[in-house]
């Protein structure tokens, strides 16, 4: 009979303590987790595409009179200056043509300066005043026209550039309107780029423009919109034209390869961020665990990422919304519905948690 007093006792113990063991392991599977609040994102957002540096403009440059070339001065790759001789037409037909037309000029004017003199006192009629008044005007046209075709005969820089090509050289007789000489505008250049359809539509959120080449690393160059084609290409991107200014020391030139930044405001998008360490992949999907805090648990929630920051964060546009909480340590040893505690911040004024 005690023997069997004992048993029982015995195996109430043995049951007791098997609950106990059982409550020691549920509690002590609980994870202690870091986490952070979820926050709206208010910044600038920036995208980046290749592209090319080309000239702003490269003229032909033609005479408006035909001759022999007397000089073209300029080598190809010179750079010349606004108003800088860069080839002349022999002069001598034209000096004589203005020269003819001069003395006739000033022959013409002097009769007709004669009759309006007497048509003033009433000794010519009205006739012979017109004729005269014509003649002046005609006379007048012809030599300022061969005063120009003479001027015409020196060909200058319309602007400070490079000359690019040259397509006659001295002694070559050249027909009025045919190019002698292009040149490449130095002032500024263009850099074209393709952007997709969804940036296209988003424009006026477009805010500032800058590029890198690759030559000159670690230097930012400002950029200035020109404008964006309103009809796509054959890939379906539309070409977008931006100003680059010449920088004082930097040797820029048609053909080098950039990388343009746009700057936008993402006004029109619910943006969040949460820490890096916060995302897993899973089934090639990004996520992260949401934690609840009636319940104490966690449920995974699939995100869709927009860009890391460099500031260690991620900036995330579908699945999140700013004042939920986020596991942001320890995400791989989790479960879905799996019970946590939030680790507790340090105090500010408890830095080690020496106190």
């Amino acid at each position: 009979m005690m023997k069997g007093v004992v048993f029982s006792l015995l195996g109430l113990i043995l049951l007791m303590c098997a609950c106990g063991s059982s409550k020691t392991k549920q509690e002590c599977g609980k994870a202690t987790v870091q986490a952070d609040t979820v926050k709206s994102y208010q910044g600038e957002l920036s995208i980046i595409y290749p592209g090319k540096i080309k000239a702003a403009s490269e003229v032909k440059l033609s005479f408006r009179v035909a001759g022999p070339i007397r000089a073209v001065l300029p080598e190809v790759g010179a750079f010349v200056k606004k108003g800088e001789l860069i080839a002349e037409i022999d002069p001598r037909d034209y000096e004589i043509q203005l020269s003819a037309t001069e003395a006739e000029y000033n022959q013409v004017k002097e009769e007709a300066g004669r009759v309006i003199e007497l048509y003033n006192r009433g000794s010519v009629p009205v006739n012979d005043y017109d004729k005269a008044v014509a003649g002046v005007k005609q006379i007048t046209a012809k030599y300022n026209a061969h005063k120009n075709a003479l001027a015409d005969t020196r060909l200058t820089a319309p602007f400070d550039g490079y000359i690019q090509k040259k397509y006659y050289d001295s002694h070559e007789t050249v027909a009025a309107g045919y190019p002698v000489v292009s040149m490449i505008n130095s002032n500024y250049f263009d850099v074209d780029i393709d952007i997709p359809s969804s940036d296209f539509v988003r424009q006026d959120l477009f805010k500032a423009f800058s590029c890198t080449i690759d030559v000159f690393p670690g230097q930012v160059f400002p950029l200035e919109l020109i404008e964006i084609t309103r009809k796509a290409n054959l890939n379906q991107l539309y070409r977008m034209r931006l100003r680059l200014k010449p920088v004082p020391g930097v040797d820029i030139a048609a053909g080098m390869s950039v990388n343009v930044t746009i700057e936008y405001n993402p006004n029109e998008e619910a943006l969040t961020v949460v820490p890096l360490s916060a995302m897993f992949e899973e089934n090639g999907e990004s996520a992260v665990w949401v934690y609840n805090p009636e319940t104490q648990r966690v449920t995974k929630r699939v995100i869709q990422l927009k860009k890391l920051l460099k500031t260690g964060e991620l900036i995330v546009s579908g699945g999140l919304a700013a004042g939920e909480i986020v596991v942001s340590a320890g995400v791989h040893s989790l479960k879905e519905g799996m019970s946590v505690e939030l680790l507790k911040p340090v105090s500010k004024t408890n830095v080690g948690g020496l106190l």
